[in-house]
């Protein structure tokens, strides 16, 4: 049986924190050594950032329009990442305790916020009791068919055991043994009935076989149904969009286009609609299910990727938050925090608003968050293709009477553009409001005229009835 996706998840904006990076809110349980708060990150140090911190900072967080968190791993484990589990019914107790956890998700659903964990199931730490013991007892180990080991006594000089990727720190875990399922099971069921957790993001799934995704998907939603399932998947979408395993993904291919199109001018528009339909065609009536992405953790950011270019950078923006699916922001980025590939994109977070802080980008993240929590149209709405021309591309979103056209223009600037829309009751004059610079627009016959369309520039047009226009 295949169980429907949770309902709260097409009205989410969500946030990703990694935990050591965001906020240090409690210095009695800070690793030792740690590192000065926004020193340059290395791949082993750490900065004590912590559960109390993402406490402190909720206000901040709900004032911006986030209403769904994802954390980065939090359990026990030795590096700052935590993605090497060393007890998986346990807190790293650098980031706190199950106090501090339980009262982070109480004020977070008070305030609306949902809280989804990293599912770290390929693969524990070397130095997990798991491992520990095989390291110990070797082939007499209770553990020993727990994972895929070539011969004994275990050696990390000549890796004589599967690993994650080739890292002698990352043992793989036998996912093919259905004791270990049952395990890896339970876990996620502890931490989903016992802290009300909201859902799961699972790293790396294609490295386990798909029996257990389904055997985990069942027991889970029997349990908990309104859990939210995201696969972190890189490429091709489709074997996990069945749904028989996740209800969404990390959409890192949506990612690549946005790039080709809005950053690199690799694609033109003709190009970007061609894989906009791709994936609609892949996701049919899941694509608003879809967590979409500028960047994470394991990617540069956007703003580097960017060039550090605003316009750049504010046309992907635009496009996340007004297309199908459900918008991810990478902590930092909403702020223009830079940093190429891991580990310098797992920055501290600057908490000095003045100094560090470039507005003009904060403040078209706030505009575009709450359009989409204002207009239904960007939550649940059609998309239809309405101009492609070259590098210019316009979109509809419409639910009902609630509507909107995006026009998107990577490329050199344009004079005298029609943009065709389709609504019921047209009228033969119509006013258009832009949302960002509050710009009216004509529309006739059906047709909303831009005079001049700025290179590297969006519109995002609501009907000016429909519009929240700062009249002064």
């Amino acid at each position: 049986m295949n169980q429907s996706q949770p309902f709260w998840v097409r009205d989410a904006i969500f946030y990703q924190i990694f935990p050591d990076r965001f906020s240090n809110g409690d210095i009695t349980n800070n690793p030792n050594p740690v590192d000065e708060w926004g020193s340059k990150p290395t791949i082993n140090n750490k900065f004590g950032g912590d559960l109390q911190g993402i406490l402190n900072h909720l206000d901040y967080l709900t004032d911006l329009g986030i209403n769904a968190i994802y954390l980065n791993p939090i359990l026990q484990a030795n590096t700052n990442h935590k993605y090497d589990t060393y007890d998986y019914f346990k807190i790293d107790p650098s980031f706190g305790d199950e106090k501090t956890l339980r009262l982070l998700i109480s004020e977070c659903h008070r305030r609306g916020i949902r809280v989804v964990l990293d599912g770290v199931f390929n693969h524990c730490g070397y130095d997990s009791i798991l491992f520990n013991d095989v390291k110990t007892y070797g082939e007499q180990s209770r553990y020993s068919k727990w994972f895929e080991i070539h011969s004994f006594p275990i050696s990390k000089e000549i890796v004589n055991y599967q690993t994650c990727g080739g890292t002698w720190y990352l043992p793989k875990l036998n996912t093919k043994n259905p004791i270990v399922q049952d395990y890896l099971i339970d876990v996620a069921i502890y931490w989903t009935k016992n802290f009300e957790i909201d859902g799961w993001r699972l790293d790396v799934p294609w490295k386990i076989p798909m029996k257990f995704w389904r055997r985990f998907r069942e027991r889970i939603k029997r349990e908990f149904p309104e859990t939210y399932l995201i696969g972190e998947i890189w490429r091709d979408p489709s074997i996990w969009t069945k749904g028989d395993t996740f209800d969404g993904i990390m959409n890192y291919a949506l990612r690549n286009s946005i790039l080709d199109y809005c950053v690199y001018d690799r694609m033109d528009a003709e190009d970007f609609n061609y894989e906009l339909e791709q994936q609609i065609g892949i996701f049919n009536q899941s694509a608003c299910y879809q967590l979409n992405i500028l960047g994470s953790h394991d990617t540069p950011r956007i703003f580097t990727l960017c060039s550090e270019e605003i316009n750049r950078m504010l046309l992907t923006i635009t496009f996340l938050f007004t297309y199908i699916g459900v918008p991810m922001i990478y902590y930092g980025d909403e702020i223009g925090l830079t940093g190429g590939d891991d580990p310098d994109c797992r920055k501290c977070m600057p908490w000095n608003h003045t100094e560090d802080w470039n507005t003009k980008i904060s403040g078209y993240y706030k505009k575009l968050i709450k359009a989409r929590l204002d207009h239904i149209a960007f939550r649940k709405g059609t998309f239809t293709p309405l101009f492609i021309f070259n590098g210019v591309y316009a979109y509809q979103r419409q639910y009902e009477n609630d509507c909107a056209v995006i026009i998107l223009n990577p490329r050199k600037s344009y004079q005298d553009i029609k943009i065709p829309y389709k609504t019921e009751n047209l009228q033969e004059k119509e006013f258009w409001c832009d949302l960002i610079t509050q710009k009216i627009f004509t529309a006739q016959d059906g047709f909303i005229r831009i005079d001049f369309l700025e290179s590297a520039s969006s519109l995002v047009l609501l009907r000016k009835e429909d519009a929240h226009i700062d009249e002064k």
